[in-house]
């Protein structure tokens, strides 16, 4: 089953993964980090990617990203297979239409703030005055005016991130990655941050896919998916961002022949995992409280990942 999201969700592209796998190794040592997945990320919504460790959901986002390509499958985004692009498109594919936030920011210390949140656009091209002006107001607009000649190691650790998010929306993308954002963070100065970047990616009408082992926070995202063992195990929404009653999916892409190794069998749709029920705890949509019996998404497709 493809988990499509709600489907009243701006205009624009989707980003579509189908039928996903990513194998490592062969024959009787083959880890399978992704074991058959489908999804789609609709324009202005913030998705949430949770699971414990080893559970695929950062293998998952890089197969998104094009930062690695997988076994098997496709990942569509505006009108181009990313699987099939070259490692050079991929480059200007992820400099022009994705923006990334990473857990430690990843900022280069020798340049100041404003330089370090127009990097992207300078790589494309845009001159030093112009990039370093849009960058100077997003740097306002996260709460940093004033603060655009500080240094990495000048900052607060809540401030760099700000930099770091306003590096990765200074492009305009279609969609932003975050890698465990806040992991560095203390838990308030983590909250701050993810309302900055769930704010500032919906005002500006791009994703946001967050990945994450923390149910408080994927309470920050419209729209949560567990996996585990490389499939997406549940799926379910915010109580204000429920998909509308007969929205279309996305047909299930069969799997291609010629995996190194065979996939091993999907696990037992019920009930939950710990993840699954801990992440559904945050988001108290219809009544659902963890040690319950799972309940059926309102409107939902019912919850079993693809082959």
């Amino acid at each position: 089953m493809t988990f499509t999201g709600p489907s009243s969700a701006p205009g624009g592209s989707p980003l579509v993964a189908s039928a996903l796998t990513k194998v490592y190794g062969s024959a009787q040592t083959a880890t399978h980090a992704l074991a058959g997945v489908n999804l789609t990320v609709h324009p202005g919504e913030s998705l949430a990617i949770m699971g414990p460790s080893g559970s695929g959901k950062t293998t998952l986002l890089h197969v998104l990203a094009g930062i690695i390509t997988p076994t098997s499958g496709s990942v569509s985004w505006r009108g181009e297979d990313v699987t099939t692009l070259s490692e050079a498109r991929r480059t200007v594919l992820r400099r022009q239409d994705f923006g990334f936030v990473f857990q430690s920011g990843q900022l280069l210390p020798e340049l100041p703030a404003v330089e370090n949140a127009a990097l992207p656009l300078m790589l494309a091209g845009t001159a030093r005055t112009e990039a370093t002006a849009v960058a100077a107001r997003w740097l306002a607009h996260l709460g940093l005016a004033g603060m655009e000649q500080r240094r990495p190691g000048e900052l607060s650790g809540g401030q760099a991130q700000r930099v770091a998010i306003a590096r990765a929306l200074v492009g305009s993308p279609g969609v932003v990655f975050a890698d465990e954002p806040t992991g560095a963070l203390d838990q308030s100065t983590g909250a701050e941050v993810l309302d900055v970047l769930t704010r500032a990616t919906r005002d500006t009408g791009a994703a946001l896919v967050v990945v994450t082992h923390d149910a408080g926070v994927a309470r920050h995202c419209t729209r949560t998916v567990t996996m585990r063992d490389g499939r997406i195990s549940g799926e379910f929404f915010a109580p204000e961002a429920q998909p509308a009653p007969g929205a279309a999916q996305q047909p299930v892409a069969s799997t291609a022949v010629g995996q190194p190794a065979p996939l091993p069998p999907a696990p037992p749709a019920a009930p939950y995992d710990a993840a699954t029920q801990a992440a559904m705890a945050a988001h108290p949509a219809a009544g659902y409280a963890p040690g319950s019996a799972a309940p059926a998404a309102p409107s939902a497709p019912s919850q079993e990942s693809a082959r």
